[in-house]
């Protein structure tokens, strides 16, 4: 079988059905026209929303759809190349709670109304090491999930970075949020459930390389602008 070509992938995923790529110069001055409507006008039910961002090559996103057919699964990420995987192994399985969003998370505002989305799932993100803000688990970012996440909305954050896991503890003590659940070695804390237990393909190297994996789930109150920890280091 001929091995597909980054150009060729794109052209496919212009194609799919359950893909939307909104113009990013239209998303810097006005709403995507989806927003608010991805229920009646995307997915046709009115099921919860969750969304994966960075979903990267979609395993998460996928996988949750499968186990899960009453709720709708939105992954999200810039880079096409990884998400035509995930896009078309949806295709492929007929899954239709699933949809790909190719778009910066820095424009996730512009694409999702208040209290669309149930949970958010932050899947081995870049650790930014020299810029905290742009972290997805900084005070930046919460505060835009926090807009559109339905009240008392959960994020989940799994990731090898210790330093990441350990810096969104520390903006959670900041604003006075006590996680729901937090390890810094998920698969020796006995919380391996059918969710948990999804591995992306990045999390499989992770471990064969002998890395520990944390992971986090807090709520977002909704009228609370959370703050930035004070890090003169950084």
């Amino acid at each position: 079988m001929a091995r597909v070509g980054k150009l060729e992938r794109f052209a496919e995923m212009r194609e799919f059905p359950h893909v939307i790529e909104p113009d990013g110069k239209s998303l810097l001055i006005q709403d995507e026209p989806i927003k608010g409507h991805w229920r009646e006008t995307f997915f046709k039910n009115p099921n919860p929303i969750v969304l994966e961002l960075g979903c990267g090559k979609g395993e998460y996103t996928v996988d949750l759809a499968r186990r899960y057919p009453d709720r709708n699964f939105i992954g999200m990420d810039i880079k096409g190349n990884r998400m035509w995987k995930g896009a078309t192994e949806a295709l492929k399985s007929h899954l239709t709670n699933v949809g790909f969003l190719r778009a910066r998370i820095e424009f996730i505002e512009r694409l999702f109304g208040p209290g669309e989305v149930e949970e958010i799932w932050i899947t081995f993100p870049d650790p930014q090491p020299k810029k905290p803000k742009k972290r997805l688990s900084s005070s930046v970012f919460l505060n835009r999930y926090r807009q559109l996440l339905i009240p008392g909305g959960t994020v989940h954050l799994k990731t090898d970075n210790r330093e990441l896991f350990d810096y969104t503890l520390e903006v959670l003590a900041m604003n006075g949020i006590e996680p729901l659940r937090a390890t810094a070695d998920l698969y020796a804390s006995g919380w391996e459930d059918e969710i948990l237990s999804i591995r992306t393909f990045y999390e499989s190297i992770f471990l064969k390389a002998g890395e520990k994996i944390t992971y986090l789930q807090f709520a977002l109150p909704g009228n609370l602008v959370l703050k930035e920890p004070n890090r003169s280091k950084e």
